[in-house]
């Protein structure tokens, strides 16, 4: 199913009870439940021999031939792709905390789990190459379409195994390292002054931005992208970009790969066979992708080989993956990977933030507040350490990531036999864990329909730190991360320090494309403090 649901009564638990608080700490986003049997247990012959069969577990039934494919076709079919986060929430409302929706053409089972401690014990108890169900398209893309391109290093999205392992080892110590963040703060801040000019630039008389706003977003955030992954500043955002410009293209070329995910992977998949209309433009729109992009990377990698360095504290991240693996082609799939699923995850969790930002307004003051006490002077550069500060604009954001989760789900492909919710469920299924629904659910969320950011600064009240994880858990964690915090809390100081954001049209619903946001003409008043 993709990252689109991943980068979405009774039943006997043998292995996992209510959750308890560990003891406060310093930290105000380290508390969270944790199951008192020991998650990483090994599953005895007796607890698969008292669990129940797979064919019990519960969920749509499918029919002959057509099986549950059927679902997804329009006109007939129940469930709206762009609607997948209501589905989610439904399955648990008919059917419980455990689900299987099986007799998916041409793919393996689904099985949705909606318990926040087995979520836990599965995340655990995985290996070092887990199996995360992401983008077959693009692992058919990248492995057989264009394997003169990316050949044995296939990057990591998209990709499983030892294989996925491998490259990711080459590139995470110098993604992570708190010191190349930290370096990328300046130049994110250049970016996002140049944006928020260019904001005030397109507001209307009254103060409104225009009705694709989100695009302008994804403006902001692929220069910013481009800063991080290419050392260049890519023009996304001068006034008189076309709509035929390259950044516009890129831009344009992420958003079909991405979007057309779901498209792709949840209705018949007669492309793995055959050369489909929608497979054939996959294929088109990835070419020129890569091509684009790799001529960005190539100039990048060109004009550092003359930069003189004197200290590894004046190497960019293109260059500390240059200089600890000497081989040009992981930095550039690197890029590659970052751009591509960067672009719109970064720019669709932002407009969901202000979004919101503008219809709660009680609580953009408090962010407003706290910006101003930690940036008394707005002229002043930003710093890692500021940024540190802003405890409740952090907390504003993990509370919209907890109700309108950008990806609604993550998952796993099982690699052996598990015991799920009292189910013995066999190798090969593919796991959903549905963020979108977990994090809204009272058994481990306090009062889940309110939207209080304090939740996550205070140390009493439920909050299961694995019913809400936007950027997944472990060995696959989100490998940009970092660097999508460093955008989202420079943009909220550099913004929100002098401009008040309002909404003032029809409410929007949030719909799924590839990622979870709100559906509509993104019109925010912006107004001077």
């Amino acid at each position: 199913m993709g990252r689109s649901l991943q980068s979405f009564t009774g039943y006997i638990r043998p292995f996992s009870i209510k959750g308890t608080r560990q003891a406060a700490t310093g930290c105000p986003f380290s508390k969270r439940q944790r199951s008192q049997i020991a998650p990483t247990a090994s599953l005895t012959d007796e607890i698969f021999a008292n669990a129940k069969p797979y064919s019990e577990v519960p969920g749509p039934k499918p029919i002959p031939l057509l099986g549950n494919t059927w679902r997804m076709v329009p006109v007939i079919g129940q469930f709206d792709i762009s609607e997948f986060a209501k589905v989610t929430q439904r399955f648990l409302d008919t059917y419980g905390r455990i689900v299987r929706l099986g007799g998916l053409i041409g793919r393996p089972d689904l099985l949705f789990v909606y318990d926040a401690d087995e979520i836990e014990r599965m995340y655990r108890r995985e290996g070092p190459t887990p199996f995360r169900p992401a983008m077959p398209c693009l692992v058919k893309y990248k492995s057989e379409v264009r394997k003169d391109f990316f050949g044995e290093l296939p990057g990591v999205v998209g990709v499983h195994g030892e294989k996925w392992r491998t490259f990711r080892s080459k590139v995470q110590r110098p993604i992570l390292q708190p010191q190349t963040v930290k370096k990328y703060v300046a130049p994110i801040e250049m970016v996002t002054e140049d944006f928020i000019r260019y904001m005030e630039n397109a507001r209307d008389e009254i103060g409104d931005l225009p009705k694709d706003f989100d695009n302008d977003i994804h403006k902001w955030s692929l220069e910013c992208i481009g800063r991080v992954a290419l050392d260049v500043r890519l023009g996304c955002l001068s006034t008189d970009l076309s709509s035929n410009s390259e950044p516009q293209r890129i831009i344009d070329a992420a958003k079909f790969a991405l979007r057309n995910v779901a498209v792709l992977e949840l209705k018949a998949p007669y492309w793995r066979y055959i050369p489909t209309p929608l497979w054939t433009k996959y294929v088109n729109n990835m070419n020129f992708f890569v091509e684009l992009c790799s001529r960005y990377i190539n100039e990048a990698l060109e004009r550092l080989k003359t930069k003189k360095v004197t200290s590894e504290n004046d190497l960019s991240l293109l260059e500390r993956v240059l200089k600890s693996e000497g081989d040009p082609k992981i930095a550039t799939i690197m890029a590659l990977d970052l751009i591509l699923v960067g672009i719109d995850t970064i720019s669709m969790a932002v407009c969901s933030i202000l979004y919101q930002a503008a219809t709660r307004l009680k609580q953009q003051e408090k962010m407003a507040e706290e910006i101003r006490r930690v940036l008394p002077d707005p002229s002043k550069p930003l710093t890692y350490a500021d940024l540190d500060k802003l405890h409740y604009t952090k907390a504003f954001v993990r509370e919209v990531f907890r109700m309108y989760s950008t990806v609604i789900g993550n998952g796993r492909t099982l690699q052996e036999d598990d015991v799920i919710c009292g189910y013995h469920i066999p190798k090969g299924v593919q796991v959903v864990f549905p963020t979108i629904v977990t994090g809204n659910m009272d058994q481990f969320v306090s009062n889940p329909q309110e939207f209080r950011p304090e939740r996550w600064l205070e140390q009493n009240g439920r909050l299961h730190s694995f019913a809400s994880l936007p950027y997944g858990f472990g060995a696959r964690i989100c490998l940009g991360r970092r660097f999508a915090d460093l955008e989202i809390q420079v943009l909220l100081a550099k913004l929100l320090r002098r401009y008040r954001l309002e909404y003032h049209h029809e409410p929007l619903d949030y719909a799924v494309t590839f990622m979870y946001a709100p559906d509509g003409p993104l019109r925010l008043r912006m107004i001077e403090r």
